[in-house]
């Protein structure tokens, strides 16, 4: 089945966004800490491990919500679909009027516009998998 999604990507670039994360809270520029060094520590020794998890969240978000890769219109492609565009290459989840992004190579994704009931979903489903949801502090 394929649909239009109702935003485009560049447009739900430009509203407000969260972020999915291993980390409670935001690391404060210029704090305490070694976060550079550890990041680089998790990606190295942990990331498919952190990558399985983002795969299980949008899995698990797929049961509640219609998704679309990129813009390609296509309404629920299949799981190994999913799962190997989240471990391969950068891509946009589009969820109606929301969107999340992953990238291979980070340890976070990054949610576009949801709106509460979806926001209250992803930050259950996080907490499922030993992750956190937070808003920038910009």
């Amino acid at each position: 089945m394929e649909r239009k999604m109702s935003r485009t990507i560049d447009e739900l670039l430009n509203t407000p966004y969260w972020i999915i994360d291993i980390l409670p809270k935001q690391v404060p520029a210029g704090g305490a800490g070694q976060y550079f060094a550890v990041e680089q520590y998790l990606r190295d020794t942990q990331l498919s491990e952190i990558k399985k998890k983002h795969v299980n969240m949008i899995l698990k978000l797929n049961c509640y919500r219609d998704i679309c890769l990129d813009e390609d219109g296509t309404i629920n492609p299949p799981p190994e679909q999913i799962a190997d565009a989240i471990y391969e290459r950068y891509v946009n989840i589009m969820l109606d009027d929301a969107m999340i992004i992953s990238e291979p190579e980070d340890t976070h994704m990054t949610v576009f516009n949801p709106d509460e009931e979806l926001l209250t979903l992803v930050r259950e489903l996080a907490a499922g998998e030993g992750m956190f949801v937070w808003k920038t502090e910009e």
